[in-house]
């Protein structure tokens, strides 16, 4: 007998992607919500939990470490892709969208914030965006 491994729920990857986008967003927005002292990272770590949400909508059959590692793999290359300043890039980023996507300046916090973002959105993904069997 072969195992069916479980799918996530595409509807509550989508559901969970908009709402983290919103929560980033916000973050940005109204800073003031949030202590001072975590700076910018809440919302680095809102926008790696989208990545995860994001690619389960896709890889619905994924396991969630791989999932995560994925995620995890390309807020890196996004971070470290901060350090390549070429004029396209730097025009790109520019554009608020582009600065949304793709950043603007390397910073080891980053990294942190992008990690343990990760693990939260893997812990949710775990718990509540499988069907169940």
């Amino acid at each position: 007998m072969f195992l069916v491994k479980p799918e996530r729920r595409r509807l509550l990857q989508v559901g969970a992607t908009v709402a983290v986008i919103a929560l980033g967003l916000a973050s940005r927005a109204y800073p003031q919500f949030l202590p001072a002292a975590l700076g910018k990272y809440p919302g680095d770590a809102l926008w790696a939990m989208m990545i995860v949400f994001a690619l389960g909508i896709f890889a619905t059959r994924m396991r969630t470490w791989q999932l995560a590692l994925t995620a995890l793999l390309i807020c890196f290359a996004v971070e470290f892709g901060q350090l390549v300043q070429t004029p396209w890039l730097v025009a790109l980023r520019a554009h608020p969208l582009g600065h949304l996507v793709l950043g603007s300046t390397f910073g080891w916090g980053d990294l942190i914030a992008y990690t343990a973002g990760v693990a939260i959105a893997a812990l949710v993904d775990k718990a509540a965006l499988f069907k169940r069997r």
